[in-house]
């Protein structure tokens, strides 16, 4: 049975408004039922009404279910219920009730039901003269849509980048031809891009390595008859070509039980992308799920930095298989910690994930062995003779320094080719996550 820290719980909320709601009701005195077995934990909280609120979670997920109104989720009466467990878990002693049965029965019914028409051969029988047709129209918008993008880029170069100080609308403008022409995997890139216009001394030269990368893409694409299969199918996912679910089922598919390293999400014009990262430990491979949800920071599957859990992956088809799609999930087990190389090791790794995806922005790391030193206004981290630059405010720092005693500790992130972005902190355990010193 799955069993969460407090700490754990809170990663799971939606906001701290509701970590603060939550606190508040996590007092037996507020439920007139507790109890927990093997499959969920369930109790009834009281609310305004003369009926108490059903609570209800699936700690395989975990998953929640509450009859309380409220649209978020999970809502504090979940996450109340699971910080209690976390304190005391000696108070949950109810009988389950129909109720919880009904819930579990009714998600069993439905995992099967997925479960079959995933493994079922489709009905559609697709015309391959007409999906050529397609595919030709859209690779020629693709094509007039990266010429354009290259002239636009030999433009501002040729002007000077000092003028895009003054121009902060432009690289919107352009975004939104990149999407008109079926490119949207540029959209958001080319946006952080001119998000480095004006900061610091050295952007002029971070702008133009950027428009490296996209000339590099524009290049590559002419020539896309030339690359092996693999390579292309990389180049026209960075693009926006969308993948295919079934394709992760055609690649490597591992049984593991996974550790999860580190998640971060962002939003974008009220769409929430989620990026985790975990690690197999009998394969030692690293993976990335990515989800999205509209509107609010709520996922179809809930995980925990720190958790282990039994999970079968598919790896999407790529020149280096990184992204992968959750096949099955099964128990949670004991936590860990990564598995993390020499940082000559991870140098090497770091050199190697580059080369095979030179269009691929970001790139998981994790680094062992090392120490927080705050050096003219940025954190940095320090092994073996070499620095890495941190992308730390600089209070989440010194939380994370006095949480590490100044020992060294392993650090895992997102490297962008200029800084790392820490999202989880180790020493003998998970000491620190990015998402939880967000919470109060």
């Amino acid at each position: 049975m799955l069993q969460l820290s407090s700490e754990e719980v809170i990663q799971l909320a939606p906001d701290a408004a509701s970590v603060s709601a939550a606190r508040g009701l996590s007092s037996p005195a507020k439920w007139v039922l507790l109890g927990q077995d093997d499959e969920a934990v369930w109790g009834e909280c009281k609310g305004s009404g003369a009926k108490p609120y059903q609570v209800q979670v699936d700690v395989q997920g975990p998953a929640f279910k509450c009859s309380c109104p409220s649209r978020k989720f999970p809502c504090k009466h979940g996450l109340a219920l699971l910080l209690m467990r976390a304190q005391d878990a000696s108070r949950f002693t109810d009988a389950r009730p129909a109720w919880v049965d009904e819930w579990l029965d009714g998600r069993r019914q439905r995992a099967e039901k997925a479960e079959a028409k995933r493994q079922a051969p489709s009905e559609a029988v697709a015309d391959p003269q007409a999906a050529a047709k397609r595919e030709a129209a859209r690779l020629e918008r693709m094509a007039a849509g990266l010429q354009d993008l290259e002239v636009w880029m030999a433009d501002q170069v040729r002007q000077g980048l000092i003028q895009l100080t003054q121009q902060p609308e432009v690289w919107d403008t352009q975004a939104r031809r990149l999407v008109d022409n079926q490119l949207p995997g540029l959209a958001e890139p080319l946006r952080r891009i001119g998000a480095l216009v004006g900061q610091g001394e050295d952007w002029p030269r971070r702008v133009l390595t950027e428009f490296g990368r996209l000339s590099l893409m524009v290049a590559a694409f002419a020539r896309r008859e030339q690359l092996p299969a693999l390579v292309w199918e990389d180049l026209r996912t960075a693009l926006g070509w969308p993948q295919e679910k079934t394709a992760a089922l055609q690649g490597d598919v591992l049984e593991d039980e996974w550790l999860v390293l580190g998640e971060s999400a962002e939003e974008n014009q009220q769409i929430w992308t989620r990026r985790l990262w975990l690690q197999g430990h009998a394969t030692g491979r690293v993976a990335l799920l990515v989800d999205h949800a509209h509107g609010s920071r709520v996922f179809a599957e809930s995980f925990v930095v720190g958790q282990k859990l039994a999970l079968r992956l598919g790896f999407y088809p790529s020149h280096h298989p990184l992204r992968a799609q959750l096949v099955e999930r099964g128990m949670g087990a004991a936590g860990g910690v990564p598995v993390a190389p020499s940082l000559a090791a991870s140098l090497e790794a770091l050199s190697a994930h580059g080369a095979a995806q030179p269009w691929r922005s970001l790139h998981p790391l994790v680094l062992a062995g090392v120490q927080l030193v705050f050096h003219v206004e940025h954190w940095l981290a320090v092994g073996d003779g070499v620095q890495w630059g941190l992308d730390l405010p600089r209070a989440q720092g010194l939380a994370l320094l006095a949480r590490s005693g100044g020992a060294p500790l392993t650090l895992m992130g997102e490297w962008n080719g200029r800084q790392l972005l820490p999202l989880s902190a180790w020493q003998d355990e998970l000491i620190w996550t990015r998402n939880l010193e967000q919470a109060p």
